[in-house]
């Protein structure tokens, strides 16, 4: 007894002591239930989105859904409103078809689950990323038990556009954490992952057993803080335009590589930017190019190098237009290799330095760097417009070129872009000087970034000048140079031709080194083509480069086809989006025409008169008399207008690569109900040819970018 009253005074103190001090071994209860009680979880930060220059979204946060099933009997509390799985077999049938699996396999995992007792189970990828119309069809079924925990997926809404620049973001695939931040891995997604992420916050909050909150549950909040915004110097427009053309060219002549990038020629701003191959920025897999070729993949260039080493030349004083020169072959001594120009040596007899540049002679490049200018000058020349180094474009892993210099041929070719390397922003980036009076710009893609809370501007990027290399004159006489190679009877840039706007331009040919051994590697299905234009000439707007390397040509074509279709259509259809006026005047083009009276005249009379004044003219429908067209009598049109001539008895006519403009027109003469699908010309007409039409009838047109028509040649170009 002695004992068991010692036994039961020890505990009782001790009881007593617990109940009095709170602690047991110095912890507090009360604190230790409290910690026991709470739960926290991470409220996380909205990733940023990301906006072209006319905010456009291009990258955002997409909600996605993730299902799971409750198997926990104990979940319940009420019978009637069953909150777990209560019947496997019903469960599964209802959620396989909307899952996309066999049945068999939901039923294996709830049976699973419940044989090893789980409170929830999950159903792997399947029942990961779901969208909000399947969470909303499986809420329909009412399954107990079934229920959804919402994440978020980066979603780019136009896949493959600018996806070297915008790059992608997702959670990393190693990390096993179910709440893995999604983070920036390629393009401004990684360059500026930090911003986009923002800052996580928190939320905790004491509940009970059951997960409910308590009466009095003690919460505490830290709003989270979402990653800004940022506005990019893209215009949608061009954008994608320059991505439908290199596809195109991509599809017909399946290149190893095609780049372009456009400039704004007055601040720098990257307006366009892609290469081939691309990919699919939500489905980023098999990709076979990770790299932006424009910033990141050095090549030789050719001759797109030509206006800077002429503009080398001039800004020194030491180029004399007039003076004439031997073309063909040029060698500065027996031991070092004869340079010769590109018709196989052959060149034009004795030819200007400026008949050189137009030919695109590499013997007057080479005569200018070794006899008048001096090949340590034209270094620092060069250097000068930063071809020795990187372009400082705000975008990730951009290489900058190498100039190769050692000995007396690498100094010759240099001249004429052979031997040594550069990547196309550093070429547009020098092309800056050509269109600023001789001061060099800095490119730029990110316009600005904003607070996405507060809507204020963070950081913005202006036009930044980073050199003057040459003078004012020596630009204005180059940039002349450029428009004589495009417009003049000699130049090599006569494909680069625009019907609205004038063009200065040089091509280039660069023949790629030879893997296997010294030298490089011969015909012409080896070769980069490339372009470095301007536009308008007279007051630039936009710089643009385009190569495309090793298509695969037919026997009787010539490389510059691809190259020149990519550039005259963007180019042409850019400067009209954006507005810029043009600065060829149609008069100079076409002849003008005043329309004579039309209605009421002979079809057939009046159609001969309008085609002898070289006018195109359709009729529409069998009758003789003219009862409407789309132009009034003494309109003036120019000689190549389209004119409508629509008789007392309509008929649908073949209109199969009319342009938009031309359907509107005639939907809108006959009252029709057009819709119009796609872009470029006519492909498919709903109202087959011949067939009577009137007024209200519905007429529905697909329009398809043109095919590039096969077996065109040219005469070899540098």
């Amino acid at each position: 007894m002695v004992l068991f009253l010692a036994m039961f005074l020890v505990i009782a103190g001790r009881f007593l002591y617990i109940q009095i001090t709170g602690k047991v071994h110095n912890v507090s209860l009360a604190k230790l239930a409290e910690q026991r009680r709470t739960v926290s979880y991470t409220l996380p930060a909205e990733r940023g989105e990301i906006y072209d220059s006319s905010g456009m979204l291009l990258a955002y946060d997409r909600p996605s859904f993730k299902i799971y099933a409750v198997l926990d009997e104990d979940f319940t509390l009420n019978e009637k409103d069953p909150k777990h799985v209560i019947d496997v077999q019903t469960t599964a049938e209802k959620l396989a078809p909307i899952l996309n699996v066999d049945t068999s396999y939901l039923e294996e995992i709830l049976l699973k689950g419940i044989e090893n007792k789980r409170f929830q189970v999950e159903f792997g990828n399947i029942g990961k990323n779901l969208s909000q119309k399947t969470k909303e069809e499986i809420e329909k079924l009412d399954l107990p038990g079934i229920n959804f925990e919402q994440e978020s997926i980066r979603y780019y809404p136009n896949g493959t556009f600018a996806s070297h620049i915008i790059g992608f973001a997702r959670k990393d695939l190693d990390d096993a954490e179910e709440d893995a931040r999604i983070t920036g891995v390629t393009g401004i997604e990684k360059e500026m992952d930090e911003l986009l992420q923002g800052e996580d916050g928190f939320i905790s909050y004491e509940r009970d057993g059951y997960l409910n909150k308590l009466l009095y549950p003690n919460e505490t909040v830290t709003q989270p803080k979402n990653g800004v915004k940022i506005y990019l110097t893209l215009d949608q427009k061009v954008q994608t335009l320059l991505e439908d053309m290199l596809t195109q060219v991509e599809e017909d002549y399946e290149p190893e590589r095609i780049t372009a990038v456009i400039l704004n020629a007055k601040n720098g701003e990257v307006v366009a930017m892609s290469s081939r191959p691309s990919f699919d920025l939500n489905n980023p897999v098999d990709v076979k190019n990770w790299y932006n070729d424009v910033i990141s993949t050095p090549f030789e260039p050719g001759s797109t190098v030509k206006p800077f080493t002429w503009a080398a030349a001039i800004d020194a004083g030491v180029y004399n237009a007039d003076e004439t020169f031997k073309s063909g072959r040029y060698q500065i001594n027996p031991i070092v290799d004869p340079v010769h120009d590109h018709n196989n040596g052959k060149g034009w007899g004795n030819i200007s330095f400026d008949e050189g540049f137009i030919r695109s002679s590499n013997v007057a490049a080479s005569k200018l760097v070794w006899e008048k200018l001096g090949p340590d000058e034209y270094l620092e020349y060069l250097k000068g417009f930063d071809f020795d180094k990187a372009s400082g474009i705000d975008l990730p892993n951009e290489v900058s070129g190498h100039i190769l210099y050692n000995w007396p041929i690498e100094k010759l070719t240099t001249s004429f872009g052979q031997g040594s390397t550069l990547t196309p922003i550093q070429q547009v980036k020098a092309a800056t000087a050509l269109t600023n009076g001789g001061e060099m710009l800095k490119p730029y893609v990110i316009k600005k970034i904003i607070d996405s809370k507060t809507g204020e501007v963070i950081e913005s990027n202006n036009r930044e000048i980073v050199g003057k290399p040459i003078s004012e004159e020596a630009a204005n006489k180059v940039l002349q140079l450029m428009q004589d190679v495009v417009n003049s009877e000699n130049g090599t840039g006569k494909l680069y031709q625009l019907d609205d706007y004038t063009v200065a331009g040089k091509t280039g040919t660069a023949e790629t080194p030879n893997p296997d051994g010294p030298g490089y590697l011969r015909g012409k299905e080896h070769n980069i083509y490339s372009f470095l234009g301007i536009a308008p000439a007279e007051d630039p707007e936009l710089i643009m480069y385009v190569s495309v390397s090793k298509p695969k040509l037919a026997a009787n074509e010539h490389g510059y086809y691809p190259v020149a279709h990519i550039f005259t259509n963007v180019m042409q259809n850019g400067l009209r989006y954006l507005n810029i006026a043009p600065d060829v005047e149609m008069e100079q083009l076409y002849e003008v025409i005043k329309i004579p009276e039309l209605i009421g005249q002979n079809v057939k009379t009046i159609t001969e008169e309008l085609k002898a004044k070289g006018l195109r003219v359709t009729v529409v429908g069998d009758g003789t008399l003219v009862e409407s067209s789309n132009v009034n009598v003494d309109e003036e049109v120019f000689s190549n207008d389209h004119i409508l001539l629509v008789t007392d008895k309509p008929k649908m006519p073949n209109i199969k690569g009319w342009s938009l403009r031309e359907v509107l027109q005639f939907g809108h003469l006959l009252d029709l109900k057009t819709e119009v699908i796609g872009e470029g010309y006519v492909h498919i007409q709903s109202i087959k040819k011949g067939t009577p039409i009137k007024s209200g009838d519905y007429l529905g047109v697909e329009l398809k970018l043109p095919k590039i028509p096969k077996g065109e040649s040219e005469n070899t170009n540098n």
